[in-house]
């Protein structure tokens, strides 16, 4: 445990969070179990009061993947209405943000729907330099839309293994604009499984706006032996030159399944670091409070955070967390579990990190 240092943030610009998957009818919930730590106003859940589009008129028959899938193209705030239970929907297709559709996208489940790709297939793309989903500006790299927010929903089996171009983030991949999670749930999401640099068994992310934080709040990846996403690296999420702000959040059994690291080791395909998260680039931070991340596994480094900044310019803050209990890996200059240059700026207070 490390020394402390102060928070300067404004208490007053801190928001209570209702977090309707906090108790489940089925799976782990959305979130670190107990955690507290106070969340700004800018990382809360989007009011979706009035609607754009309602998915469903009361039913579960109402509610079928292909109206989620034409939802999403049009943009807008998304509620479903499928009656009282959990409902799974499988889409068909995957989901694309077209980038002249709405400058906001929420997709919200209210706590009762979970979006699969049937194992076969990734469930939500967004892409801001992709053609394909309609250029808006000359700096598709940083511009700030689409800016999306998903919560209150669960991704399962997710599958982007066979997406060569866009590669990783099997339940979502995003680049440009701005993401936001909420109380949301990710299991068994899978990308590709061997390779350098590539992965994001739930989530892949590029080129936030203005190089500003994707904010995880309340989420879980994982949670429980069963439920865990898998990656070549980045078990849980990945990214590159993106900054994260990590909130009351829980990685838990999560794996980085390729071999030799990156570049990858002579006779070896590469990959295998970042149990649960995997962080590369320059000018990143990695900020995670109040958050629980265990029993992620991986085969090169970083049993539970690959965080390697290329010119040595980003930094890593921890704050009322736990990272404990993760296998395998090695480089640990500093911390157990954690895979960063010796030289990376880190600030841990009020938290346990052990083997």
């Amino acid at each position: 445990m490390a020394g402390l240092i102060s928070c300067s943030d404004d208490e007053s610009g801190k928001t209570p969070v209702h977090n309707p998957l906090a108790n489940p009818a089925d799976g782990p919930p959305a979130g670190n179990p107990g955690a507290s730590y106070p969340i700004p106003a800018i990382a809360t859940p989007e009011d979706v009061s009035t609607p754009d589009q309602v998915i469903g008129n009361g039913t579960p028959e109402s509610c079928t993947g292909q109206l989620v899938v034409d939802a999403i193209a049009k943009g807008g705030k998304i509620i479903f209405d499928c009656g009282s239970e959990p409902i799974t929907i499988t889409l068909p297709e995957t989901a694309r943000i077209f980038n002249d559709a709405s400058d906001e996208v929420v997709i919200d489940g209210g706590g009762l729907v979970t979006l699969s790709g049937g194992g076969v297939r990734r469930i939500l793309y967004m892409n801001t330099c992709d053609q394909d989903l309609n250029w808006t500006t000359s700096h598709c790299q940083d511009q700030d839309h689409p800016r999306l927010t998903v919560q209150n929903i669960t991704f399962a089996d997710g599958n982007s293994v066979s997406e060569i171009e866009y590669s990783g983030g099997g339940a979502i991949w995003a680049r440009g604009g701005r993401l936001k999670v909420v109380n949301c749930r990710f299991f068994n999401n899978i990308c590709a499984s061997t390779g350098p640099d590539l992965g994001g068994g739930a989530i892949r992310v590029f080129d936030q706006f203005q190089d500003q934080p994707v904010y995880i709040v309340n989420s879980t990846f994982g949670g429980a032996e069963g439920y865990g996403n898998s990656g070549s690296n980045g078990g849980a999420i990945s990214s590159i030159g993106v900054s994260w702000t990590i909130i009351n959040s829980l990685f838990s059994h999560n794996t980085a399944v390729g071999n030799g690291g990156n570049p990858a080791e002579a006779g070896t395909p590469g990959g295998g670091s970042g149990g649960a998260i995997y962080n590369d680039g320059n000018h990143m931070t990695l900020s995670i409070f109040g958050s629980l991340i265990e029993q992620n596994e991986v085969n090169a480094y970083g049993a539970a955070i690959f965080f390697v900044s290329n010119n040595h310019t980003g930094n890593i803050v921890i704050d009322q967390s736990t990272i404990r209990n993760n296998i395998g890996g090695s480089w640990y200059p500093v911390y157990p579990d954690i895979s960063m240059h010796a030289d990376t700026d880190i600030a841990v207070t009020n938290s346990e990190i052990t083997d």
